[in-house]
């Protein structure tokens, strides 16, 4: 009879104690993904320190990704050449920063099709967001570019292949217009060969 008394007793007890190490636990999970992450301070300086002054446009592209997707949890700091009449390339080459990793130079490099019309040359800052690894980053990103550049301007694109997902934001120079569909191939090695 008393281990019916005491059942309900120290079933309660455990569940507490169960309970206490969740709520314990929770805060420290939650800070190792923020030591994981940057906040939008911490990429707004970045990418200041990048491009130089940080126009109303780029802080406005910068608050748009962090909205529409969080806190990056690594980015890309590169610069790239682009052109089309039509079907398009486009060429470029970055260093990786992550929190847990060292900085790793990348290359990408990819076609497209639509209706697009001339050449640029931009500085690139990409945001990339669920990158458990650096390897997952190297395959192909297909996306959506819409781009109006007229000597300078800013542009913000979304890429995703599986859970990763690239923010490229864009500042150009040179005469170029239009939208297209294509992909983005990133490596570790440098290829003339777009596909």
């Amino acid at each position: 009879m008393r281990l019916k008394t005491y059942f309900p007793l120290a079933q309660a007890a455990l569940m507490s104690v169960i309970a206490v190490m969740m709520i314990a636990a929770t805060p420290a999970d939650k800070s190792a993904r923020a030591d994981n992450t940057y906040t939008m301070d911490e990429i707004t300086a970045k990418a200041e320190g990048f491009f130089g002054d940080t126009t109303q446009g780029l802080a406005k592209a910068i608050e748009k990704v962090f909205k529409d997707q969080g806190q990056p949890n690594a980015f890309i700091i590169g610069e790239e050449i682009s052109g089309a009449i039509g079907i398009g390339l486009r060429y470029g080459n970055g260093m990786l920063n992550r929190k847990t990793a060292k900085q790793r130079k990348v290359y990408w490099q990819g076609p497209s099709i639509g209706w697009d019309l001339g050449g640029n040359a931009s500085k690139v800052f990409t945001l990339i967001y669920r990158l458990k690894n650096d390897g997952q980053l190297f395959q192909r990103y297909p996306g959506v570019d819409g781009s109006f550049y007229i000597i300078a301007g800013v542009g913000v694109s979304y890429q995703q292949s599986g859970d990763v997902i690239l923010a490229p934001i864009r500042t150009g120079v040179g005469l170029r217009a239009g939208a297209s569909i294509g992909y983005l191939h990133y490596g570790t090695k440098h290829s003339w060969f777009p596909f």
